[in-house]
C-alpha cells in the first residue's frame, strides 16, 4: 500500500509527539493496527476538536507484548457500558495518553460487536507512520460508537469528504 503523507494535517506538538513514539512502539506488531477516534480524525486531516488522547486497535497476539515492552501493566477495571476490551492498557510516558485496545467491541443493537477495521491507510509522518482506518470507514465507527463527540467527527468527516 503507498504511504499517503497528508499536507492538510494540522497535529498539536503533543499528538504530533505521542503519534511518533507510538508510531515507533507498534514497529514490534506483527499484526495490523490502527489509531481510531479523535487522533485518526485528525489524521486524515479533519479538525476532531479537542484530542486527549490516542486510541490505537491492536490484535491481542501483540497486545501482551507490546504492553510489557513500555512497561505497562494490563488495566483491570471494570468495563464501560458501550466499550470493552479483552486486553487495555494506558501508556502514559508520551505527551498524551495512549490507549492499547485488544479485542475490543462496543455494545450495539443489545450485543457486543467486534470493532475490525476493514481498511487501513499508512500516513507517513516526518520520523515515522501510523496507520487509520479509511475516512468513509472511520466515519461509520464513529456514528456507531454514538456519543455525541463521536457524532461531530463522523459530521466534520462527512462534510470535509
Amino acid at each position: 500500500m503507498p504511504d499517503r503523507r497528508d499536507d492538510r494535517m494540522t497535529l498539536s506538538p503533543p499528538l504530533r509527539e505521542t503519534l511518533l513514539a507510538v508510531s515507533a512502539t507498534m514497529a514490534a506488531a506483527r499484526d495490523p493496527w490502527w489509531i481510531i477516534t479523535g487522533a485518526a480524525v485528525a489524521l486524515h486531516g479533519v479538525d476532531a476538536g479537542p484530542v486527549g488522547d490516542v486510541d490505537v486497535l491492536i490484535s491481542v497476539a501483540d497486545g501482551h507484548g507490546i504492553l510489557a515492552a513500555i512497561g505497562v501493566d494490563p488495566d483491570v477495571r471494570p468495563a464501560h457500558p458501550k466499550f470493552r476490551s479483552a486486553l487495555f492498557g494506558t501508556w502514559h510516558a508520551p505527551p498524551l495518553p495512549v490507549e492499547f485496545m485488544a479485542g475490543f467491541c462496543h455494545y450495539e443493537a443489545a450485543q457486543w460487536v467486534a470493532v475490525r477495521p476493514r481498511t487501513r491507510e499508512r500516513i507517513a509522518m516526518a520520523g515515522g507512520a501510523v496507520f487509520v482506518p479509511d475516512r468513509t470507514e472511520l466515519e461509520r465507527m464513529l456514528r456507531r460508537f454514538g456519543r455525541p463527540k463521536d457524532i461531530m467527527r463522523a459530521d466534520r468527516l462527512a462534510a470535509a469528504g
